[in-house]
């Protein structure tokens, strides 16, 4: 079926004529992502409700990307032809109580899961700061949350279920398919589109979170290990303007959390709830102040209850190797002159080492420096190969789904699975449906 078809489909669909076998097609306005930094190359978006609709989208489409939450900041989601949402996927399929895993379709939100996990007796080891992102979409760009013994998102997948380019549904598991499922879990919607993941589950558990203020950057050179060693997930927050780590941010389970301490490494207890940006309202962020709640309501830095505000925010981060943690910091620091102006705030985390083949952070444990910029493109667009050339000694990586300009040549050097990554590509996508503008310049560029 080609796009005319899906057309004039869509409209039929519209006056209310029953053909259920089609795949619903919006021609509608022009879209945009979360932030509002990037309309979406196409109005043809697909909305497909079962795994039999979505091969038959698949199949339909020259060329096409799978579209989940919405959060990226760069194009890795756009097509300049067709998009496949995931939204209609988003149920909880099954719970396994022996294998302690829990199945869900790709396109439901951590926010929405976590509950239900909870309420079973079941938590997930890490969460972003957002609970707003999909499954799926999440995984598939290595999103993460912090702690020094955490592994990204990606790393709960034990098993997917996706189609792909020729409409085929391939099952993979970390079991039964070792190095296939490996590369294929960070899969940067190239391989094809996800239906459903399992996720490894541990015990549920209580969480306590703190805040701590005014850590003086000087602690970081001999300390920055056991500063982001402080919690179970600890995050530094810092406009860069005053030498100091403005918020200390730990998240710890309840049982580990016996006291507050006045102080850490010379910052001090905040004495009430603070939003990251300390001078915006923390009405919408997580419980602090010590106080016990589900690990689902401390994990993330913002509730899930509340709508995230689109548009007036960047996004750009960078990951080095832990060890580099210090002096990556410092590098950046010197231009904080130049940062700072057009900075909302940078947050710092830790995430350790995976052996996910697309995955920043495969076979190293890193330090993340994350910025949220206000949403001035031209002068965003600037910086970033400044704070790039700033890191260059460390060989950074950028986070998939933000903004970055490190030239492909540089970036698919750091990447040491890439070709596995490219082989797969050929195998489940061989006329490179899934291809668009993103990969081919990032993945195959030459610049």
């Amino acid at each position: 079926m080609n796009k005319r078809t899906f057309l004039k489909t869509s409209s039929v669909l519209l006056t209310g004529t029953m053909l259920n076998h089609l795949i619903s097609c919006k021609k509608a306005e022009a879209r945009t992502n979360w932030a509002g930094n990037l309309t979406y190359s196409t109005d043809n978006l697909h909305t497909p409700k079962t795994v039999a609709e979505l091969q038959e989208a698949i199949k339909s489409c020259k060329k096409v990307r799978a579209l989940g939450t919405k959060h990226c900041f760069n194009k890795i989601a756009d097509s300049s032809e067709n998009q496949i949402s995931t939204a209609e996927f988003n149920k909880i399929i099954s719970l396994d109580k022996e294998k302690n895993t829990v199945t869900v379709e790709a396109g439901i939100k951590y926010g929405e899961l976590c509950k239900y996990l909870d309420d079973n007796g079941y938590a997930l080891p890490n969460l972003a700061s957002l609970p707003h992102i999909s499954v799926a979409g999440a995984c598939a760009t290595s999103t993460h949350g912090s702690g020094i013994k955490n592994g990204s998102l990606a790393t709960a997948v034990s098993a997917m279920e996706m189609v792909n380019g020729n409409g085929e549904v391939v099952n993979l598991s970390r079991e039964k398919d070792g190095d296939e499922f490996l590369t294929a879990v960070v899969g940067l919607g190239a391989i094809g589109i996800v239906t459903k993941m399992t996720l490894d589950l541990q015990p549920t558990f209580k969480m306590k979170q703190v805040v701590y203020q005014n850590l003086p950057m000087a602690e970081l050179e001999k300390n920055f290990e056991a500063i982001m060693s402080g919690g179970y997930s600890v995050s530094l927050f810092t406009d860069w303007t005053k030498k100091n780590v403005s918020e200390v941010w730990i998240k710890n389970k309840a049982e580990d959390m016996k006291d507050m301490a006045p102080t850490y490494f010379g910052a001090t207890l905040a004495t009430q709830n603070l939003h990251p940006i300390e001078a915006l309202d923390p009405i919408n962020c997580t419980d602090q102040m010590g106080v016990e709640g589900p690990w689902y309501e401390r994990m993330p830095h913002f509730k899930m209850g509340f709508t995230p505000s689109s548009g007036k925010e960047l996004q750009s981060e960078y990951f080095v190797a832990f060890e580099h943690a210090y002096e990556g910091f410092m590098a950046i620091e010197k231009l904080n002159e130049k940062v700072a102006p057009h900075l909302m705030i940078t947050e710092v985390r830790a995430i350790a080492a995976d052996d996910l083949f697309m995955s920043p952070f495969y076979k190293k444990t890193c330090v993340a420096f994350h910025f949220t910029w206000k949403q001035e493109i031209p002068e965003v667009m600037q910086l970033l190969p400044l704070i790039e050339e700033a890191l260059a000694p460390f060989n950074p990586r950028p986070h998939w789904g933000k903004l970055f300009t490190l030239k492909p040549s540089v970036l698919q050097a750091r990447i040491e699975k890439l070709p596995e990554f490219k082989a797969l590509m050929a195998k489940h996508d061989p006329d490179g449906k899934f291809r668009n503008e993103f990969i081919e310049m990032n993945l195959f560029g030459e610049a």
